[in-house]
């Protein structure tokens, strides 16, 4: 079934201003050439209309044009006051609705995400985070949080938390259902109305839990959502310069979010930034090696892709080599493949050149590269243009030279571990 969303704006479905076409990626590793045509001449409009039939093709997304983008925004301003003014208890039957629908609709959202290239294990993964984020027992927390009351010095304090108004939000291109479920359910539930900007570049389960699950639950109150799909650098500026827009809730790069976060600032704004992350694995010299092993493999869940995984490991000089070891061996079992195969966790690398680059100046200051790093293709064939990369192992001798090393200090985003020895204790004289 092709499953077709059109853009959404203040809650009524609207006709946009094109599609983007989602063609299986599993299909797209395997033949790149004909379905990157396909895509581009069902994209352009070329194709015939027995195109839209072809097996590969998953679903199509609308692109919203700016007239679009301005009537959400002023949608979401008309009907967000009285969304805030319904009692809180109210706004919170919204997540735990969606906890239930998402539950008893996980497995169509599991076909989309492995239709768009994650790995079924770690598609698994991302759902089982999406539903502990809205579950119940989180819930309750999270209203525990809208409103504190209290006594000091025989005073009463009441504290309650209101909402802000109208938030855009930017989801994260790498993992946009996810990060969508993280906020924009608790946004909306906070008494916020939401426009939300589905990234191009992968916009189809996104736009299955916009359509599908979050907007049917807001019966009554359905103009304080909209979803639109179309470029971030020209959906920003309109953002920046409305009225009708009050916070941008951003998941990206540090970098371009530091300078969103002061563009924000300038307009008046409030910036909510998710921004990248650098996790670490602490293996100290009474660590189970076998446990530790386990948990380092996680840098390699969507080659590395996911903020949700580490990407360096500090190991004591003690137990060092048996765990270089024994991890060498577990890296170089992980396989390449098609996502839907339910031993690969590892997928097509995006920033290959930045991975280059990273590794030859850890290798250049005097890193070692255990294992790994070769391009391949789906088949795990070498090939310079090769979607994937063999997992690599980076190790760095002591924290002073780590420092000194992005593939060390920054997310490098791509399947890389750098596993750094720490320093020798110093012996007392």
């Amino acid at each position: 079934m092709l499953r077709s969303y059109r853009s959404l704006v203040g809650g009524r479905p609207a006709d946009g201003v094109g599609w983007v076409h989602w063609v299986r990626v599993g299909d797209m590793l395997e033949a790149p050439y004909d379905m990157a045509a396909l895509k581009a001449t069902l994209d352009t409009g070329e194709a015939g209309p027995d195109a839209l039939t072809h097996p590969s093709l998953v679903g199509r997304v609308a692109l919203s044009g700016p007239g679009q983008r301005r009537q959400a925004l002023a949608a979401a301003r008309a009907h967000q006051p009285a969304w805030g003014r319904l009692p809180p208890a109210g706004r919170v039957g919204l997540v735990t609705a969606f906890h239930q629908v998402l539950r008893a609709r996980q497995d169509e959202l599991l076909d989309l995400l492995v239709a768009e290239g994650h790995p079924v294990r770690v598609a698994r993964m991302e759902i089982a985070t999406m539903l502990a984020a809205v579950h119940p027992a989180t819930v309750t927390v999270a209203a525990g949080l809208m409103s504190c009351d209290h006594r000091v010095n025989g005073r009463r304090v009441e504290l309650v938390r209101k909402p802000d108004g109208v938030v855009g939000l930017i989801p994260a291109r790498n993992a946009a259902a996810a990060t969508l479920v993280f906020s924009a359910v608790m946004t909306l539930a906070a008494g916020n109305a939401v426009v939300v900007d589905l990234p191009p570049s992968a916009p189809l389960s996104a736009a299955f839990v916009c359509h599908e699950l979050i907007a049917p639950l807001l019966a009554g109150h359905d103009r304080v959502f909209s979803a639109l799909c179309a470029p971030v650098r020209e959906v920003v500026p309109e953002w920046l310069a409305s009225p009708d827009l009050d916070d941008i809730y951003y998941f990206g790069p540090s970098d371009r979010g530091l300078e969103l976060a002061a563009e924000c600032l300038r307009h008046g704004k409030k910036p909510v930034l998710e921004l990248s992350a650098n996790d670490t694995v602490v293996v100290w010299r009474d660590a189970r090696v076998d446990l530790a092993i386990t948990a380092m493999l996680e840098a390699f869940y969507a080659s590395g892709q996911i903020c949700l995984t580490p990407n360096r490991a500090v190991l004591h000089p003690e137990i060092a080599d048996e765990a270089l070891k024994g991890l060498q061996r577990e890296i170089e079992r992980l396989p390449v493949g098609r996502p839907e195969r339910p031993d690969v966790i590892l997928g097509p690398v995006v920033r290959r050149a930045e991975f280059t680059e990273v590794v030859a100046e850890a290798v250049g200051a005097g890193a070692t590269l255990v294992t790994g790093g070769e391009f391949v293709d789906v088949h795990g064939v070498p090939r310079a243009r090769g979607p994937f990369i063999r997992p690599a192992l980076l190790k760095v001798d002591g924290l002073e030279q780590a420092r000194t090393l992005r593939a060390a200090r920054e997310e490098t985003f791509c399947p890389l571990l750098t596993a750094v020895i720490a320093d020798p204790p110093i012996s007392p004289t």
